[in-house]
């Protein structure tokens, strides 16, 4: 059952979110976050990663500028924030795009155990060695069941996997949904995808439990926000869909996205 009150709980609980993201995406994300009532806190300094691991309510390791200082500090973040019991979003940005962001995410799921791994059709085919014609961050094209893909990955690496696309898909490996809100907006946006990774940890923070359907929710509110702001736009506004899309992440409440929502849901095998 999906918790869409986790959206009023969300705005009432305030979670920290530490985010440890790339130069592109950092103030919408951090924007983004803000307006669903989340706390950013965008800090890579290694010196306070365990510290700021410490007080937050959820770490989101976003690989979209990587270099190597930032990648010690996702695995000094991650390492404590599984200490600690605190999820983890992982975001493997460009994951197949060159080797060193390969051999970087490899060196990541080795040290850390992610709660939900977020990305394009691209990144999740690249970590599941699944061959993909990706086209640098782009989620690109391929003959592969994507659906299948992430399945098995989940099982795989023992977490949630989330799929952004013109239907996200949101699985464990065994349990399947399809959030089919959305609109392609998203694609002409810089960074729409790295906050969707921000707002799925922010919803993984409150919930009395880390579960499948809490990312189903973040996923629904997050695409039927977009999807509200497109319905409004007259023509190609790419910069005005950007703003608004703050706006309407601003005003959404639990009755207005359990009442617009599109899940389908897999029969669970």
């Amino acid at each position: 059952m999906i918790n869409y009150q986790l959206i009023d709980t969300l705005r009432t609980k305030n979670p920290l979110v530490h985010t440890i993201t790339n130069i592109v995406v950092a103030n919408d994300s951090a924007n983004g976050l803000l307006a669903i009532g989340a706390s950013p806190f965008m800090s890579s300094t290694l010196a306070e990663m365990e510290e700021v691991a410490a007080i937050a309510d959820v770490i989101v390791l976003n690989m979209g500028t990587l270099n190597d200082e930032q990648l010690a500090a996702m695995i000094l973040a991650g390492k404590k924030a599984n200490e600690l019991g605190k999820p983890v979003v992982l975001d493997p940005v460009g994951a197949g795009a060159t080797n060193y962001r390969k051999q970087a995410v490899e060196q990541l799921l080795n040290q850390v155990k992610p709660t939900l791994i977020r990305g394009n059709a691209g990144e999740i085919a690249a970590l599941s060695g699944t061959a993909w014609a990706a086209k640098g961050v782009d989620a690109g094209t391929g003959s592969a069941d994507i659906t299948e893909i992430a399945e098995k990955l989940a099982l795989d690496v023992n977490c949630f996997i989330a799929v952004s696309g013109e239907t996200d898909t949101i699985t464990d490996g065994k349990q399947t949904y399809f959030v089919k809100n959305g609109t392609p907006y998203f694609t002409k946006m810089t960074g729409a995808g790295c906050l969707h990774g921000c707002v799925c940890g922010a919803f993984l923070a409150v919930a009395q439990e880390s579960t499948l359907e809490s990312v189903v929710a973040a996923s629904a509110m997050y695409a039927l926000a977009g999807e509200l702001v497109a319905e409004q736009l007259t023509s190609v506004s790419v910069g005005s869909f950007r703003t608004y899309l703050l706006d309407q992440l601003s005003g959404l409440d639990s009755t207005l996205v359990q009442a617009k929502a599109r899940i389908e849901r897999m029969a669970e095998k």
